[in-house]
């Protein structure tokens, strides 16, 4: 078979639209910026972005070195810990175009610090980077945890499935306010059935919501 030019490569891209595992950028120019896409995707599935590429799919092209730096400065130093990437770069239409291949991180949370150089965790949800809530952070901090866990199973355990089976969905304040529970003790909670495969976060109209896997 005919192996693809870098025309029809960059254009089998684009055709796939913006997704999960793939993010289009018109031009880069905030390493802050592009280090929350780098989390995002070394948080959840890994990932592709087109440099050079408008969100209607339409090639404009990357018209410096700068850029490359750019990505290197967002996964180097603002992103904790560093990203991985390869970066290649393809001519499609007179154009270059970056291609800059993100590995999901086998180290997670990977934050990306914001202006005020505060560390924030993100997810790739659909083709959105989305701020991860405490109990993603709770289920990654737990599954790095060498020692395993046995769940303990109590009244509070019996009353989160009693509650998961009454509700379709429950957002975290509704679940503290039902169960009386502190955040903390709520988020560990949840976590914990997460990680067992019991619970699935769901994200709906803009917030997080937990039910029954």
């Amino acid at each position: 078979m005919k192996p693809l030019t870098d025309t029809e490569y960059i254009h089998s891209l684009i055709s796939e639209g913006e997704h999960q595992r793939q993010d289009f950028k018109f031009e880069i120019s905030d390493a802050r910026k592009i280090a929350k896409t780098l989390s995002a995707f070394a948080n959840t599935d890994g990932g592709r972005l087109l440099i050079g590429v408008k969100d209607n799919g339409k090639i404009a092209g990357v018209r410096s070195d700068e850029e490359q730096y750019m990505i290197e400065a967002a996964a180097q130093m603002y992103c904790q810990p560093e990203v991985n990437y390869t970066m290649q770069t393809f001519y499609a239409e007179g154009r270059s175009v970056l291609v800059v291949q993100i590995e999901q991180s086998p180290q997670k949370p990977v934050y990306a610090k914001d202006e005020t150089g505060k560390l924030l965790a993100y997810l790739r949800i659909k083709d959105e980077n989305i701020l991860a809530t405490p109990v993603h952070l709770r289920v990654w901090q737990q599954s790095s945890s060498p020692r395993g866990e046995l769940i303990t199973y109590t009244e509070r355990e019996q009353l989160l499935l009693d509650l998961l089976e009454e509700n379709d969905s429950l957002s975290l304040n509704r679940y503290c306010r039902l169960a009386h529970l502190s955040r903390r003790a709520a988020e560990h909670l949840l976590a914990k059935f997460i990680r067992f495969e019991i619970v699935e976060p769901v994200f709906e109209g803009h917030k997080f919501h937990f039910r029954l896997k």
